[in-house]
């Protein structure tokens, strides 16, 4: 009565599961075949003939999916319908490693390894849930596909393992299948990038034969501009008439040197160093022209040191390919325009070392005034000399023109020489604190610099002095604990009269630079705020001590120390501000006009 059962089953169940096998057909990844009666009872219930017809049924089914991960949550789903079996893993073959259906419980520890070890081989596992545990290889021609893993409560029949093996085989075929089929859809993706790859080439050779004769004509006429000599106005003039678009030149810094054609700002804006820079590294990192706002920027640089900027004023984007090589030709022929343009510059820098040598040994003439008025520098104003050392530049004539670079950015007037660790300027004006390091930190790219600045120095006469301040300014930064940064002379305090060469007058500057607002004080209110500091540095802080060597009240002496703050605004809770006030005072008792 139970195959009867089976095979008249009711005419509505044969629609459904026809249904069912034409929707996992087109690849639906989430039914999986719930077997009808007849086929999928278990095989205690059904002839084994039975059994096979519903897994050859169930065959057509698994080669119609071409979804390898559907094709094998199928087969597990079918496990059962072969015999006593329970599906507890499925695991696929991709890219050398067995990966576990995503779909699925998480894999007993070690089954992973397990499978591993087997290599491609049938064997025996250990899964909760069943006595008997078998992983199954899904072998193909290609070689290992994947594995089912399988447990029965259990050991099968030769039926019962003739059927779960002809399953394994059909799920191995389809995989296969799926396998050769995305194969040939990822080559037939391939042929088509490639037919497409030779199409575009073929045009881009079509478009080269096309250009080769605007390319001879522009490398042509910039050859002709580089051999006359006609300089920048020459280059941005052809380059205008080549591209139709403005074209300009500007120095390293931003200012104009070159404009031919409409649109050019008047006034010319003043550049920002700090956004300067930031386009030029832009554009350096760049191996061609870059558009930066309305214009295509190439920079003109012969080797590695920029020289000056070439751009084109293109608001409409209207650049193409023959615009760059005519932008790149013109900035080849620039380059060696401006490479002559520094070699002159060479030569100026060697006149301007010879003067300043002249100036810094003391030895300047009668015609040094001319000889620095033909340098463009004025010597009848006060001057200050900079000394500047880079820890990882030597001072030579690469250096010496970068840090004259560094100084026209900021606005530095300057003549310039060099020694042998450091570059020396001598500026009309006194230097900013930190806009010449900063400068030269940016354009060094790093901050290991020190400069130290002398005082002023009133006349050519006072400049050899001022080299010597310079220096000192120079080594006592060097030897701090802030080693990078400018010093100046005339800010040492306490170092200004600790090295060679110093004499009475420093020694009073360096008492009225400390000392001269109280000393005044108390010359103007009678009183002894001078002797009072004098007393409290002798009895070494101590107030009990220097209010008795005074003879007034402890009271008394307490409120000095902030008459004396608030009068000379000097802090005696700061370390280097109490030595400096306490070498002042004994300088100033055994001074000239000292205490009576």
């Amino acid at each position: 009565m139970a195959d009867s059962r089976t095979h008249h089953q009711p005419h509505h169940q044969h629609h459904r599961r026809a249904a069912r096998d034409d929707r996992l057909s087109k690849g639906s990844a989430r039914l999986l075949p719930a077997a009808p009666r007849r086929e999928l009872c278990s095989p205690a219930r059904t002839s084994v003939g039975h059994a096979l017809d519903a897994l050859t049924e169930f065959s057509r089914v698994l080669l119609g999916t071409p979804d390898e991960g559907d094709i094998l949550r199928l087969a597990m789903g079918h496990v059962a319908a072969t015999g006593p079996y329970r599906a507890v893993a499925g695991y696929l073959e991709v890219d050398g490693e067995l990966v576990p259906d995503p779909t699925g419980a998480a894999p007993a520890p070690g089954l992973g390894r397990r499978l591993r070890d087997l290599a491609g081989d049938d064997g025996p596992v250990r899964v909760s849930g069943g006595s008997w545990g078998r992983a199954l290889g899904l072998r193909g021609v290609e070689g290992i596909r994947g594995y089912l893993v399988v447990t029965s409560p259990s050991r099968p029949t030769e039926a019962e393992r003739s059927l779960l093996t002809a399953l394994v085989g059909h799920t191995t075929a389809a995989l296969s299948l799926a396998f050769t089929q995305r194969r040939r859809r990822e080559e037939a993706r391939e042929l088509h990038r490639l037919r497409k790859e030779r199409t575009a080439l073929q045009l881009q050779l079509i478009r080269v034969v096309a250009e080769l004769g605007y390319q001879r004509a522009a490398h042509a006429l910039m050859a002709d501009i580089a051999a006359s000599g006609g300089g920048e106005k020459a280059v941005t003039r052809a380059l205008h008439r080549i591209t139709g678009l403005p074209a300009l030149v500007e120095d390293r810094f931003g200012r104009p040197r070159s404009w031919t054609g409409p649109g050019r700002p008047d006034p010319y804006p003043e550049p920002d160093p700090v956004r300067q820079d930031e386009l030029l590294n832009a554009v350096a990192r760049e191996a061609g022209p870059v558009r930066i706002k309305n214009r295509l920027i190439t920079l003109v640089r012969p080797h590695d040191e920029i020289l000056g900027v070439l751009a084109l004023v293109d608001p409409d984007g209207e650049a193409d390919e023959h615009t760059v090589l005519a932008l790149n030709d013109a900035a080849t022929s620039l380059a060696l325009e401006l490479t002559h343009l520094r070699d002159l510059a060479e030569v100026e820098l060697r006149l301007h070392r010879e003067l300043v040598d002249d100036l810094l040994a003391g030895t300047a003439e009668a015609s040094t005034y001319a000889r620095s008025e033909a340098a463009g520098h004025d010597l009848h104003r006060s001057q200050y000399v900079v000394a500047v050392r880079w820890s990882d530049r030597t001072a030579d004539d690469s250096f010496a023109r970068t840090v004259g670079r560094a100084a026209s950015e900021v606005g530095m007037r300057a003549l310039l020489t060099w020694r042998s660790d450091h570059v020396i300027l001598i500026t009309d004006a006194r230097p900013h604190a930190h806009a010449l390091y900063e400068a030269l930190a940016r354009e060094t790219g790093a901050p290991s610099g020190t400069i130290g600045v002398s005082a002023r120095c009133a006349s050519p006469d006072a400049i050899p002095r001022g080299y010597r301040d310079a220096q000192r300014a120079l080594t006592v930064r060097g030897r701090s604990r802030e080693r990078y940064g400018t010093t100046f002379f005339d800010e040492l305090g306490l170092y200004r009269i600790l090295g060679p060469g110093n004499d009475h007058r420093e020694l009073k500057t360096f008492v009225d630079e400390w000392l001269g607002q109280l000393i005044d004080y108390d010359a103007w209110h009678k009183t002894s705020m001078v002797e009072t500091l004098s007393r409290y540095f002798d009895c070494g802080g101590n107030y009990d001590e220097t209010a008795a060597s005074l003879r007034i009240h402890r009271s008394t002496l307490r409120y000095r120390p902030k008459r004396i703050h608030d009068i000379s605004g000097r802090d005696l809770a700061n370390a280097e501000e109490r030595l400096n006030l306490q070498v002042a005072t004994r300088v100033w008792k055994i001074a000239p006009g000292g205490p009576p």
